[in-house]
């Protein structure tokens, strides 16, 4: 009899495939919202192995529902402590956690993803095409030189890298058609040769960038160091016409001081992918309100992996990892057993 494994929303049909091979294999329907913890636990106390997509819980609880719990796969990379998961309850269980591994490859691809991402929303609110949606949509007199949807435009306005992983370096090619100028700050200053094949500039510090950047994008990894490095103080030294761009981490910014920055027209507006909670559990721990009615905000629910590649490679290393350990092997990403 095959064991079953249950998959928490819908994933690309590759990971299926992958799956159904040796398992019989159950998916939440939904694709709306993440599962609650009692829907876990009735999943789990039917499943041999349960396969988590990011932005899910497993407690105890859930872990506790079956003693013969087989396994968890997460698709995450594995982390000093990953908060979607009561490692502890799982250690004293014995029950195998399995993270995403290996993890370059694949996030090469979400990598290549975010950075179109990021640039899709510079170039959105560059060209106002969110505001000339609902402007059409509504009716409105369809003007071919109406003054209504102005923008800044792209082409000699200043983009701002804080911080140069592997998303901004992605970045910069793909910017470079468009006749940007590009400056960046990160702890180690590249080569010289380096920024001039890159066609980067250097700033000193973060300060120097908010000030002198059209188009803030912010970059860099999230640690305890770069806690709220974002705040009232830094969007104060922004111009008033200049844009933020978060495709990084909630955490890093203060969102109160972002909406307020943005009410204020402290700054001209912003593009979000993250936000400070992930995933919003309940009316209290959700994004703030306010950035959802701004017109001079675009964003998005940490959308920056989602296309067919990228989720489709994600979907197949962690169903590898279960075909692993359901055929008594040991899969690199194992990291309880």
């Amino acid at each position: 009899m095959k064991p079953t494994v249950f998959v928490s929303q819908p994933i690309p049909e590759p990971g299926l495939e992958i799956l159904r091979e040796v398992a019989e294999v159950k998916v939440f329907p939904r694709t709306d919202r993440n599962m609650t913890e009692e829907e876990w636990i009735v999943a789990a106390s039917r499943s041999d192995y349960l396969f988590v997509m990011g932005g899910n819980i497993i407690t105890g609880n859930v872990i506790k529902a079956n003693p013969k719990l087989k396994g968890i796969a997460m698709v995450h990379r594995r982390l000093p402590q990953n908060p979607a998961i009561d490692m502890d309850t799982a250690r004293a269980l014995g029950v195998p956690i399995l993270f995403q591994a290996p993890w370059e490859g694949i996030y090469d691809h979400i990598a290549d993803a975010t950075a179109d991402l990021t640039i899709a929303m510079l170039l959105g609110l560059a060209y106002r095409m969110v505001d000339a949606d609902r402007y059409t949509r509504s009716g409105r007199s369809l003007q071919e030189h109406t003054m209504a949807l102005m923008g800044p435009g792209v082409v000699g306005k200043t983009v701002g890298l804080f911080g140069l992983g592997i998303v901004a370096k992605k970045m910069v090619p793909r910017l470079r058609p468009f006749k940007v100028d590009m400056l960046y700050t990160k702890r180690t200053r590249l080569k010289p040769e380096e920024e001039r094949e890159m066609g980067l500039a250097w700033v000193a510090d973060k300060d120097e960038l908010l000030r002198r950047s059209d188009f803030f994008c912010l970059e860099v990894d999230y640690n305890p160091n770069n806690h709220k490095i974002i705040g009232e103080r830094e969007f104060a030294l922004m111009k008033p016409t200049a844009y933020f761009l978060n495709t990084a981490r909630g955490r890093l910014v203060d969102e109160p001081a972002l909406v307020r920055a943005l009410q204020n027209r402290t700054i001209a507006g912003a593009g979000l992918d993250v936000f400070w909670h992930e995933p919003p559990g309940s009316p209290e721990m959700a994004p703030s309100p306010e950035l959802f009615t701004m017109e001079n905000v675009i964003v998005a629910p940490h959308n920056g992996g989602a296309t067919w590649l990228a989720r489709g490679e994600i979907a197949k290393g962690t169903a590898l990892q279960i075909v692993a350990l359901i055929q008594g092997e040991r899969p690199q990403g194992l990291v309880l057993d």
